[in-house]
């Protein structure tokens, strides 16, 4: 069960909790203050949703998904791909609407309103680590693409998507499960009624050590505590979640060494490569309905750490010790979210005002960048402590004209302050910086199964506060440019959303997206890089039909075109960037869920990665398939990961490398990172 009004704005930025619309024409008052039951992608959006690019992913759509990784999870999301080059401890590679992300850096991750994107991170600005995730505790996904929600500020210029928990379980369960590679889980998770309230209380232990010559040894451990209580109109939640890992590495290999033989696809040039992570977070939320208004307030705080070493280039920099480096940091994040949603109505025209203030301020100790060789510090390129605050202010106005016209108009203005203390003082500094972000969208009903938007806003990610008062190039040590704290960004959109039927959603986006500038802090060299403006368009098309209550089917398909401006002819490609993605499913269940059956395909096309386009990486494509019976009162799952045993790469990347005897200069060469091979693994589940 939720509260309508969250289906549009994120959980953080309104309450905790979201609804649909069954009919066009009820009231914004019901829609927004009526208890329904939330399911997914079948949701009617409808009437509700401000733009064609957002939606709800609902915990049916995703319990029964076939994951090789937690951060597949976004994959529900159109459009969205999830790899990975190195260890499963690592955050994810992220790719979306013409984006290669790197690990998030324009696409805003909260989960229960706390940010996971990492301001002026050790390995990459807005890093992205959903690892701390247990996937039987999500509840459902809200997201939203594009640059026109007031909800989202610093790096959602290609949108965001927010995760919710569950407040409760119906019943205890366990899940242990097993599979190829020195695979094995167990998780489970309780609730219990503790005063006026509910307690919950759940944790995960999972090893992985994967096909890799050397062995992954993953060891994840992850745990949630959740106490909630209602009183009257009032919810209130306290949040613990908790999460370690340490991995050894599979970082991308040259393709040169796999194709002469020299190493396996599974195998690494460097063999003591990985890392350790953790991630502990607490937040107190208190949430109100009541007869005309919502109020939300949340406070959060997480304690963060990463320590992790990769060598990319092997020998080039460094011809007898290599090259391998290490990023470390510790990091504690504290923030607030605050909001109030209130109806009002003026001359007959009923209105939704919602005002909003975010606040985080980062904390960063001893980020590090050091040479290593076999994990051990040879010599340190920089060091620095950062402080870095923010605080965004939104208001947002729905306004439905007519039965059949609405319109919603937001503003967003966002503050930033920076601290840089560097052990080299030339590259200490403050800067402040602030930035205003309008956002309008329209909607139009033409019938009862179909709505038409146009929508338009700027958008923003903020640079690493290190690149924002750099002098002095730490590694050799001439002059280095500073980049811009903030990177301005302008998007628009068209699109429909059709209900052919009941159970058949399906929406359709025309979207183009500018960057000034994609100057980026680059944390494997500890310096600044800078590339230039870009402009990005697309076509996105997403669809979900239940014909039966048992069978659901889904198919989305992104098309994107990238290019940088104001460069030479033939030099405009932005490497990386995806340019034709699709993800379908199919899922079978028995109608007392005694059984079930789905099978996922997911591709993304041959992308460019050079500039001039004259070396593209090749397309991949994976199919997954999950089945399960219920024996008594236990759900026996088998899931085949890579069921056609496809040899494709998760990502790709060109540059130059050196191997062993190989030229001074090194080889331009493709280094990628293959998909893992099929592998079958087998799980026991109660009570789920």
């Amino acid at each position: 069960m939720g509260v309508a009004a969250s289906v549009v704005p994120s959980a953080s930025a309104w309450a905790q909790g979201d609804s649909v619309r069954t009919d066009v024409q009820d009231s914004s008052r019901v829609r927004a203050l009526q208890g329904v039951r939330v399911i997914g992608r079948v949701d009617e959006l409808r009437g509700v949703a401000s733009t064609a690019s957002q939606g709800r992913v609902g915990a049916a759509d995703l319990r029964l998904r076939p994951l090789m990784r937690e951060g597949e999870l976004l994959e529900t999301v159109p459009g969205v791909i999830v790899t990975q080059h190195s260890g499963d401890g690592k955050s994810n590679q992220l790719f979306v609407r013409g984006f290669n992300l790197d690990h998030g850096t324009d696409f805003q991750t909260r989960v229960e309103g706390m940010p996971v994107n990492m301001a002026s991170h050790a390995h990459g600005q807005g890093y992205t680590d959903l690892n701390f995730l247990i996937p039987e505790f999500v509840d459902h996904i809200d997201y939203r693409l594009g640059a026109y929600h007031a909800a989202i500020g610093d790096f959602g210029s290609a949108g965001g998507a927010e995760f919710e928990l569950r407040k409760r379980l119906d019943r205890p369960f366990f899940s242990l499960g097993a599979g190829a590679y020195g695979y094995s889980r167990a998780v489970a998770g309780t609730s219990l009624t503790l005063g006026s309230g509910e307690f919950m209380l759940g944790g995960e232990a999972k090893s992985y050590d994967g096909p890799w010559q050397v062995s992954q040894r993953l060891r994840k451990f992850s745990g949630i505590a959740r106490y909630s209580a209602d009183r009257g109109a009032s919810r209130f939640s306290l949040l613990g979640l908790a999460y370690r890992n340490g991995w050894a590495a599979s970082d991308q290999v040259p393709a040169r060494a796999v194709n002469g033989g020299t190493i396996g696809r599974f195998g690494q040039v460097d063999p003591t490569l990985g890392g350790e992570s953790s991630r502990y977070s607490l937040a107190a939320s208190w949430h109100r309905v009541g007869g005309s208004a919502i109020q939300a307030v949340q406070l959060y705080g997480i304690a963060s750490a990463l320590d992790l070493y990769s060598n990319f280039t092997y020998f080039l920099s460094d011809a007898d010790g290599g090259d391998q480096f290490n990023q470390r940091e510790g990091r504690v994040t504290l923030g607030t979210n605050l909001s109030h949603r209130q109806q009002l109505t003026a001359r007959g025209v009923e209105h939704t005002l919602a005002i909003g203030l975010q606040h985080r301020t980062d904390l960063v100790d001893d980020i590090g960048l050091h040479h290593t060789r076999a994990r051990v510090r040879s010599a340190t390129v920089r060091e620095d402590d950062v402080s870095q605050s923010s605080t965004g202010l939104f208001a947002e106005v729905e306004s439905r004209w007519t039965p059949r016209f609405r319109s919603v108009l937001g503003l967003r203005g966002d503050a930033f302050a920076f601290d840089v203390d560097s052990r080299l003082p030339a590259n200490s500094g403050q800067r402040r910086a602030g930035i205003m972000s309008p956002k309008l969208s329209f909607a139009f009903a033409p019938s009862s199964t179909s709505e038409l938007y146009l929508s338009g806003g700027f958008g923003f990610h903020s640079n690493d506060a290190r690149g924002a008062t750099i002098t002095v190039d730490p590694v050799s040590g001439g002059a280095a440019a500073q980049v811009d704290p903030l990177v301005r960004s302008r998007g628009g959109e068209v699109g429909i959303r059709l209900s052919p039927g009941p159970q058949w959603r399906s929406t359709v986006a025309l979207w183009a997206l500018d960057l000034d500038s994609e100057l980026l802090f680059v944390g494997d060299g500890g310096t600044t890089e800078p590339t230039g403006a870009s402009r990005r368009a697309g076509l996105t098309i997403a669809n979900f039909y239940r014909p039966t209550s048992q069978l659901s089917v889904d198919a989305d398909v992104s098309v994107s075109r990238a290019r940088l401006r104001s460069v030479a002819p033939g030099e405009d490609r932005i490497p990386g960037a995806l340019e034709h993605v699709v993800a379908a499913g199919v899922t079978w269940t028995t109608a007392a869920d005694r059984a079930f059956a789905t099978l996922r395909l997911r591709h993304f096309g041959a992308y460019p990665l050079l500039e001039d386009d004259r070396v593209r990486a090749s397309p991949t494509t994976l199919v997954n398939a999950s089945a399960g019976l219920r024996v008594g009162g236990v759900r026996v799952q088998v899931s085949v990961l890579n069921v056609l045993g496809s040899r494709a790469n998760d990502i790709q990347y060109y540059y130059a490398s050196r191997l062993p005897g190989e030229p001074a200069g090194g080889i331009g060469d493709v280094h990628s990172h293959p998909v893992e091979p099929r592998q079958l693994r087998l799980a026991l589940v109660r009570g789920l």
